[in-house]
Parts: C-alpha cells; sequence; structure tokens
C-alpha cells in the first residue's frame, strides 16, 4: 500500500480490532480495546502476526468508524498497535480517541517517527530495524523479547539509553518461552532493575 496514497489522518489500514485483555508488559491484566494496524516492515522472524506485515492485505477504515467502535465498550484503555503503528501518522486517530477521554497506549519498535497524542509508549526494539533515538526519551516502558541468552547483553545496551522512569521488562519469545523463562527469572533476580513479562493472553487463550 503506497502510503501517500491516502490520508492518514482521515483512514487508515485495519487489520482487526477487539476488546480483551491486555496481556503483556505494563498494564497486564487491564480490559482493554486493541485496535491494530496492518503493516510492518521490520520483519521479525519469529512475530506471531505475520499477517500484519502486508498491509495491502486489510481494508482502510476511517478514523471516526475505528473510534466509534472502540467507545462501544466500557474500558477507556485503548491500545494501538500493529504491525508497526508508527508508519503511519496518528495525529487523527488519536486526537479523536483522546476527544472520546480514551487513554492511549502504543507498542512500537521504535523504527518510525512519532506522531500523535498517546499516554503511554511501549519500545520494543527489534534487531531486524533499529529504534529512531527519538523514542528512547519517550519510553514509558522497554519491553525486550528474549529470544535466545545473547539477548540479555542486547537488552542492557538499550536500557542504557532510556531514563530512569522506564519501566524494564524481559519477555520471552512464545516459541522459547519453556527455554528462556528459567534464564530470565534468574537474571531478573541478579538484576531487579528489571521485571518480567509474560504473554498471559497465551496462557488463558483470549485475543
Amino acid at each position: 500500500m503506497d502510503k501517500t496514497s491516502f490520508d492518514h489522518t482521515k483512514e487508515l489500514p485495519l487489520m482487526e480490532a477487539f476488546y480483551t485483555i491486555q496481556g503483556e508488559g505494563a498494564y497486564s491484566g487491564k480490559a482493554a480495546y486493541f485496535i491494530r494496524l496492518g503493516g510492518c516492515d521490520v520483519g521479525c522472524v519469529w512475530c506471531d502476526v505475520k499477517d500484519s506485515w502486508d498491509a495491502d492485505k486489510w481494508p482502510l477504515r476511517s478514523v471516526q468508524e475505528i473510534v466509534d467502535e472502540a467507545g462501544n465498550y466500557q474500558s477507556k484503555l485503548v491500545v494501538v498497535t500493529g504491525g508497526e503503528p508508527f508508519m503511519y501518522n496518528l495525529d487523527g486517530l488519536t486526537s479523536e480517541l483522546k476527544a472520546k477521554g480514551f487513554h492511549i497506549n502504543v507498542e512500537t519498535s521504535g523504527a518510525h517517527p512519532f506522531s500523535g497524542t498517546v499516554d503511554w509508549v511501549c519500545l520494543s526494539p527489534k534487531k531486524f530495524k533499529a529504534p529512531m533515538s527519538e523514542w528512547y526519551e519517550m519510553a514509558d516502558e522497554l519491553k525486550i523479547i528474549i529470544f535466545n541468552e545473547s539477548d540479555f547483553k542486547w537488552a542492557e545496551q538499550h536500557a542504557a539509553l532510556v531514563d530512569d522512569k522506564c519501566k524494564l521488562l524481559l519477555q520471552p519469545e512464545w516459541s522459547k518461552q519453556e527455554k528462556m523463562t528459567p534464564y530470565i527469572i534468574e537474571y531478573v533476580k541478579q538484576h531487579p532493575k528489571w521485571s518480567i513479562s509474560l504473554q498471559t493472553h497465551k496462557y488463558l487463550d483470549i485475543p
């Protein structure tokens, strides 16, 4: 999809939107409405939503329609994710969500420039496309996916770039969680500035 062919402030490629329980990170356990945008150019080999990569697969939906649907549910916590949501200008979407009283969380690799107005930034950098430097000072939580033991050193490199208010989270990659979780437990015991993030929605078998 040619990103210049439509006005991001008025419409966006929507892969899916659903009401569920946030399963991971600092807001784990909270009821939340998820807005998953289609399109990603980061290309993590272990991505669990690879269908999101091709934006052309997903219909353009008006920002107003997306926000109106979010308003049908009880929680005012909304999570904008992808794919990589910041492939698009989020000024329009976040402005409309804020006007409706939503607390906006975003999940990003940081590979594209920031746009919009948000309340909480989950920065989850990937080796396949480095974050832009602006994201480190904006991050409220730094979530590092642990796929192998070398990722702990990589996690520390990113932790050195965020400020003191940022929550530091280590999360096992799902296909390696049985192998890597014990390593993460021991690492956090030795480095208590970190916390463990688990994909509890997968244990609970919910979206």
